[in-house]
């Protein structure tokens, strides 16, 4: 194999309004030879009984799929789907939701090798496109599992804007955390002796210029939810490209695990946390910080760690864990001395 064709690449990609009423059309046009084959719907109950129309819509114009409810984002329940495609020789797997409904969806596709849809409600980060599902195995533990990339992503604009806002601010988040991912995958190259593929490192960089410099920061205008839309997508072309998160995961994201893992009660999104690390990040990285603050409160998001219930020693702690969370990826905490007075004046320029 062509070491340039080793990757993965969706056949189709749209954003547009008031997609979702004609999926079929817009993937048959890519993939006609999948017209007709058996299809199944994955969601969960909340959005099935949310937006029935929708539902019934698509799985009308997919030859009556069947409807699969989600009830718990783990490795057992993905298998479980991916052996009922394989016994009911299923073609499409059509996912309609958010993170833990696509991972699902996109790990049974995988599985089972079957054409994977991608139609997300909300972009909350970039695993909607990427190369990677996240499950629960036992107890509250999680693992990230390698898969494909869906063969089509379908964005509609007016669905993302019927979701909840904090959806978008964590997208924007998890976008804005390139800024200093992308930093500590070069430096990690260099302390490694390993490479950076350039062209999944140009294409996280645009990701982040993409949404850090629009011109149009409302998250009600649907000009921006497109960027953002493209954003996320290119996000996961990035890692799948790379053959890893590195793109797209450096410090920023060991902040947020360490939220996850140690203080599982803090309610805050994981692209929120994302953004909220990339800020000390970028301190420890010698950047500019204040610069990330300010887009961030342009388009809405608040980077004050106490609005989450995150006090100094508890943010503190949650940095010393942070490299912990993946030992073996090097980023810059790994040359940082994370003193108490430095980690309390990143919290209070935070607060302002």
């Amino acid at each position: 194999m062509n070491q340039h064709s080793r990757f993965n690449l969706p056949l189709c990609m749209a954003v547009e309004e008031d997609i979702f009423e004609h999926v079929d059309q817009t993937v048959f046009d890519y993939l006609p030879e999948i017209k007709g084959k058996k299809a199944i719907f994955v969601t969960e109950k909340f959005l099935n009984d949310t937006y029935p129309d929708t539902v019934s819509g698509i799985c009308q114009d997919f030859g009556g799929a069947e409807v699969f409810l989600v009830t718990g984002a783990d490795f057992d329940s993905a298998s479980a789907l991916a052996k009922r495609i394989l016994i009911e020789n299923i073609t499409i797997v059509i996912g309609f939701g958010g993170g833990r409904v696509l991972d699902t969806a996109k790990y049974a596709a995988f599985i089972s090798k079957a054409v994977y849809i991608c139609l997300p409600t909300t972009l909350s980060n970039d695993s909607l496109a990427s190369p990677f599902s996240v499950l629960g195995t036992e107890g509250t533990n999680r693992k990230t599992l390698p898969c494909k990339i869906p063969t089509a992503v379908i964005v509609d604009t007016s669905m993302i804007l019927k979701a909840p806002v904090s959806q978008t601010y964590s997208g924007i988040g998890d976008t804005i955390g390139k800024y200093t991912a992308v930093y500590d995958w070069a430096l990690s190259a260099k302390a490694t002796g390993t490479r950076v593929d350039d062209f999944a490192y140009s294409i996280a960089q645009m990701c982040y210029d993409s949404v850090a410099h629009c011109d149009e920061k409302s998250v009600t205008n649907k000009g921006f939810i497109k960027t953002l839309s493209r954003a996320l997508v290119m996000g996961g072309l990035a890692m799948e490209i790379a053959g890893s998160s590195r793109p797209c995961s450096g410090s920023e994201h060991l902040f947020a695990h360490a939220i996850e893992e140690y203080y599982p009660d803090i309610k805050i999104s994981h692209g929120l946390a994302v953004a909220l690390g990339a800020v000390g990040a970028a301190n420890f990285q010698g950047r500019d910080d204040l610069n990330l603050i300010e887009i961030c409160k342009k388009y809405g998001l608040d980077l004050n760690p106490a609005s989450y219930g995150i006090d100094k020693d508890t943010f503190c702690d949650i940095w010393n864990r942070a490299a912990g969370t993946r030992p073996d990826r090097v980023t810059i905490l790994n040359d940082t001395d994370l003193n108490k007075d430095w980690l309390c004046d990143i919290y209070d320029r935070m607060q302002g």
